[in-house]
């Protein structure tokens, strides 16, 4: 009997043991963070809320931004508009989605980008955007740090400064908002990486610049593109022909003015100078301020061409009156001139010569005049025009809402 009780005894001591053994292991592995739940898809409460905003304490969080440029094309300044491809690099760190490495030592996963939180960006100057996001996917490592790639294509407005068009370089602005955030929550902190490889295009990208906007009402940031106009086809489509029409102008006034094809060589220039011109000033662009200071150079050759022309068409038509008046009021022939009794009349050939006496002599005087004053005022001019290209700077009207009383951009 006492055996018996003493067997109990032992077996009852034993199970309590074990149990409190179980117990104290259990008790080891509570504080130990397991895998993540929310990638399992049955913990639909804790996928909600891991697509919340990361907690940072009383600090935003800091999401830090790599804006990589891979290329910039279909630079249209009539539009006003830019291309590019863009590349972001996104990262930030999020604790509620580390885990222990010693239990589970797998150091990195992939998740879809749906399934936790990522910032929502938006560009301002955007006609369009187009987000490579087919199966896209971040990268989140044990300790909590989630990295996003985002590869985007973009048409953005551009404010071209086309003052000194075909040579001309603006700055243009891409300003990334994260809406769906306040300032204080958020934090950006960019960098930009200029990879464009190639340069056979017409607009070249020459700097690269990134800036957080400060005081503003949601985190943005702004990357600032150079772009520089290397096309040397616009120089010899606009600048030669136009060189070309006024040296021929010139040449032209060497002709006699007498000659009825001087008339006819400068209004022949002039009517082509007006072809030229028209399509040239559809081909140029305009805007409210700060026009291409080649539509004033063209316009004022088109006058220089104009006056000449109309030089020669009114001492020519003095010149005609004159000839008239004297076929109608002949007087006494010179001793060498008299007609000879055999000749019945004037030759028909030389008859439009000219007019002799003081008419041909007064035209041919303002005629010379002019040329020597024209050749003068071209040269002037094409001085004057560089002058103005080397030193003439424009700054460009403020937009409309920047003068309103509630006008501009929102800030705190």
């Amino acid at each position: 009997m006492m055996a018996l009780r003493l067997l109990l005894h032992v077996a009852l001591l034993g199970l309590g043991t074990t149990q409190s053994s179980v117990q104290g292991r259990r008790h080891f592995h509570r504080p130990v963070l397991a895998w993540p739940s929310f990638f399992d898809a049955n913990s639909p409460l804790e996928v909600q809320e891991i697509i919340q905003i990361p907690k940072n304490g009383s600090s935003p969080l800091l999401v830090d931004v790599q804006v990589v440029v891979s290329n910039v094309f279909n630079v249209d300044i009539l539009r006003y508009t830019m291309s590019s491809m863009l590349l972001l690099r996104l990262s930030w760190l999020d604790t509620r989605l580390a885990w222990n490495g010693s239990v589970y030592p797998r150091r990195m996963v992939m998740r879809p980008w749906n399934s936790l939180w990522t910032p929502g960006l938006t560009i301002q100057e955007a006609l369009w955007v187009d987000w490579q996001d087919q199966s896209l996917r971040a990268q989140v490592d044990q300790d909590g740090h989630v990295e996003l790639h985002l590869a985007l294509t973009t048409e953005t407005n551009c404010d071209f400064e086309l003052l000194h068009f075909p040579r001309d370089q603006s700055d243009c602005t891409l300003s990334f908002y994260a809406l769906s955030n306040a300032a204080m929550e958020l934090e950006f902190q960019a960098h930009v990486v200029n990879e464009i490889v190639s340069v056979k295009r017409e607009y070249v990208v020459r700097d690269l610049k990134v800036q957080a906007l400060p005081q503003q009402l949601v985190p943005c940031f702004r990357v600032t593109l150079r772009l520089q106009n290397t096309a040397l086809k616009a120089i010899i489509a606009l600048l030669v022909p136009g060189e070309a029409l006024l040296l021929a102008d010139v040449c032209g006034g060497l002709l006699p003015l007498r000659a009825t094809e001087r008339t006819t060589y400068k209004v022949t220039l002039l009517l082509g100078y007006l072809v030229f011109h028209s399509s040239l000033v559809d081909g140029l662009p305009s805007s409210s301020s700060c026009n291409p200071l080649l539509i004033y150079y063209f316009t004022i050759l088109l006058l220089l061409l104009f006056i000449s022309t109309m030089e020669t068409v009114l001492l020519a038509g003095l010149l005609a009156c004159g000839h008239l008046r004297a076929k109608s009021s002949p007087g006494p022939a010179p001793r060498g001139e008299r007609q000879d009794p055999g000749n019945p009349g004037p030759n028909p050939e030389e008859a439009p010569r000219g007019v002799q006496g003081p008419w041909r002599s007064w035209a041919e005087a303002a005629d010379h005049t002019f040329f020597l004053v024209y050749v003068a005022g071209v040269v002037c001019s094409q001085f004057v025009f560089a002058g103005f290209w080397m030193w003439t700077t424009c700054k460009s009207d403020p937009a409309p809402g920047k003068d309103a009383p509630h006008g501009g951009q929102p800030r705190l």
